[in-house]
């Protein structure tokens, strides 16, 4: 019988990386995650976070988790199908649907456990999914788990989606599955397409709004906000773990559909609730985000100022139709050379996160770079100029 372990001690791309001293995985923090941390003994220029809104650091926000652990403990020790409902759960579940404007909400204890159980519950064997190219892994893990067919179309292509959605059976069930705002490119679905074209074949719509929820929209609401089409989103997901801080997931839908998937879904059934922190961490989060949505016209400024500055120094920019999101790609091709160019800007000073093949098409390798609300012009600035010089020191240009 083979190992099955040998995979494991064969020769890896990560081996060879880290023998080039170019590996850009696993840099320890020693500080809060903020716009400017402690990073293996160095400050660094934090531009490789999806804390949009800044609220890691928010002094109510951390109270809330402090009070929250010292009063309900560290966890719950069970699920929420049995001993693990808190009321501080229900509390936040009913203030986050009132602020998606949906009937109602379940939690889960992860933005990745959410996709996988909501996918898992809502389609079964004989369903179709019908996904982006360019969703989120999660997604994609939880079609797989689904046993649902799962389908593909060409990233943002309405045409290539009409045609796999024509090719359906019509005695199926279907679901659209779009992230709202990609987290690599940083561009936004093109959701009145998705959902005309989902009307049109009778599918139902689900987005992924995990860089979308206090990034676009109004008061930060997502991408269906955004476009003025939360009605014709039949499920929003989002994560704790980006815009509000802490750890955790949301699914946000008709109260049939919610109670379905409470019921059916294995990830949320089987799994520990989300701990007394966490959960008063995000409705705190919430708090500050319904408090000050002028945070999220913040973010939106940083944008657009960082593109400016990244324009102005001729730095090429992934071409996106998401100008006002805060997730910022620059193009530098290869893989190889994209390690060694970020390296060379955290040795600098500046930490973003490579993207390179599977999550992005080879030769297309980026550096996406991400920013916060809390972000000031002069870090931008600074920053800015930093990129600049590193990337002058490259021969950057596409291969055919």
């Amino acid at each position: 019988m083979t190992d099955i372990f040998e995979k494991c001690f064969k020769p890896s791309k990560a081996d060879a990386i880290k023998e080039k001293g170019i590996y850009p995985y696993f840099h320890a923090l020693e500080s809060k995650q903020d716009t400017e941390v402690i990073m293996e003994g160095k400050r660094r220029i934090m531009l490789g976070s999806n804390n949009y809104l800044g609220l890691t650091t928010n002094e109510e926000v951390i109270a809330a988790g402090v009070k929250a652990y010292q009063t309900l403990g560290s966890g719950c020790s069970g699920s929420r199908f049995l001993n693990g409902t808190l009321k501080l759960h229900l509390e936040l579940e009913s203030r986050l649907a009132a602020f998606l404007h949906k009937d109602d909400v379940v939690t889960f204890s992860t933005g990745f456990q959410t996709n996988l159980g909501i996918l898992s519950a809502i389609a079964g064997l004989g369903d179709y999914i019908v996904m982006d190219s360019e969703n989120h892994a999660s997604l994609y893990d939880g079609a797989r788990l689904s046993f649902a067919k799962c389908l593909h179309y060409k990233h943002n292509d309405m045409e290539d989606l009409d045609r796999v959605l024509a090719s359906l059976p019509e005695n199926r069930g279907a679901l659209i599955v779009t992230d709202g705002v990609f987290s690599m490119g940083g561009d936004i679905a093109d959701l009145p397409n998705i959902c005309r074209l989902a009307e049109k074949y009778g599918a139902r719509v689900m987005v992924d709004d995990s860089h979308a929820i206090g990034v676009i929209g109004e008061g930060g609401r997502g991408t269906g906000s955004y476009y003025g089409l939360e009605d014709k989103v039949d499920i929003q997901m989002g994560p704790f773990s980006a815009a509000f801080a802490p750890l955790g997931g949301v699914m946000a839908a008709s109260a049939r559909v919610v109670d379905y998937v409470r019921h059916a879904s294995r990830p949320f059934i089987f799994s520990a609730s989300i701990p007394p922190a966490n959960a008063a961490a995000a409705l705190a989060a919430l708090d500050q985000l319904e408090k000050h949505p002028e945070l999220v016209d913040t973010l939106r400024g940083n944008a657009l100022y960082m593109r400016k500055k990244l324009a102005e120094n001729h730095i090429k920019m992934r071409p996106s139709n998401g100008e006002i999101v805060p997730i910022i790609p620059i193009y530098t091709y290869e893989d190889e050379m994209t390690l060694v160019i970020a390296k060379d800007l955290f040795d600098h000073g500046v930490y973003v996160n490579s993207t390179v093949p599977p999550a992005c098409a080879p030769h297309e390798c980026l550096l996406r770079t991400s920013l916060m609300a809390s972000h000031t012009h002069e870090l931008i600035d600074e920053a800015v100029q930093i990129i600049a010089d590193v990337l002058k020191k490259y021969d950057l240009k596409p291969t055919l």
